[in-house]
């Protein structure tokens, strides 16, 4: 194969892609087996601040307030690692099978969450949250949109590389 063919770059990118979400699959899958057990940690008491800022800008929040705060972000851990449980299966259908559409599933879901999980962000003032999911989309939607061509130009020619 000459030194020029695109399957020279583009496999190896690839491979780097897919590599790259499994990193994030399985950090979801951490984060998510880890929040029920660190919500309440003290190297988290600046973020809870700035939440804690955004509901009671003038006053302090009521300890109350505090560890129902504490309690959701644990709560929410379980859910962090089902998606990536469904994370890993799909980047693994999609990098086994070359499958296009499986990357445009994992997509779909990312479409689905950011906007309504920026709205919620900006709606209570919580800038954090808001540049955690652009990090998030950006980190993500790039090199999904750039398997789903790969995969699907593949598929159309019937390529398998």
């Amino acid at each position: 194969m000459p030194a020029s063919h695109p399957d020279v770059v583009a496999e190896p990118l690839r491979a780097w892609l897919v590599r790259w979400l499994y990193a994030a699959a399985v950090a979801h899958l951490l984060v998510g087996a880890l929040l029920p057990w660190l919500a309440d940690a003290a190297f988290l008491d600046g973020y809870h601040r700035g939440i804690v800022l955004a509901f009671w800008p003038a006053e302090p929040a009521p300890p109350a307030a505090l560890a129902q705060q504490a309690w959701w972000m644990a709560l929410f851990g379980p859910t962090v690692q089902t998606v990536g449980v469904w994370m890993v299966a799909l980047v693994r259908i999609a990098d086994q099978q070359r499958s296009a559409s499986a990357w445009a599933w994992l997509a779909a879901g990312i479409l689905v969450w950011a906007p309504q999980d920026v709205m919620v962000s900006l709606r209570a003032g919580v800038w954090t949250n808001v540049w955690l999911d652009c990090f998030a989309v950006v980190a993500m939607i790039l090199p999904l949109a750039w398997l789903w061509r790969h995969d699907r130009v593949a598929g159309q020619n019937g390529s398998t590389s």
